[in-house]
């Protein structure tokens, strides 16, 4: 299974109401999505993700559950927030919603994730 491209995909919409809504929710622990909190800091992307991504060998996209791409939604369905893998024979489930729980918001947990799962596929 060759990777060509990484995706992953937020529990949280890309409109504005979407973005404030998921941000007081966040601050008032009503609100959750661990991708969220490996790529972003409060306002912004985390200065650590981005040297972390830059390290892959595929390039990484990111999505909102309302903006994502079809193929993907199809992969994902509503096992928000995950990560797929773009492959020669279609998308493919990459990193679970309980896998990126687990790298307890840290880009460094998911990156050995992503590059020990890429190595073992042949990137």
């Amino acid at each position: 299974m060759a990777v060509r491209e990484l995706i992953g995909v937020y529990d949280a919409d890309a409109t504005l109401w979407g973005e404030v809504s998921y941000w007081i929710g966040a601050r008032l622990g009503q609100r959750h999505c661990s991708l969220c909190d490996i790529t972003h800091g409060m306002f912004t992307k985390k200065s650590q993700w981005q040297a972390c991504e830059d390290q892959l060998p595929v390039p990484f996209s990111t999505y909102h559950r309302n903006d994502q791409p079809d193929d993907v939604r199809a992969c994902v369905g509503s096992d928000l927030p995950a990560v797929v893998a773009r492959t020669e024979t279609g998308v493919v489930m990459f990193v679970t919603p309980d896998e990126l729980e687990r790298c307890n918001g840290n880009p460094e947990a998911l990156i050995t994730l992503l590059s020990t799962r890429l190595a073992a596929s042949g990137r």
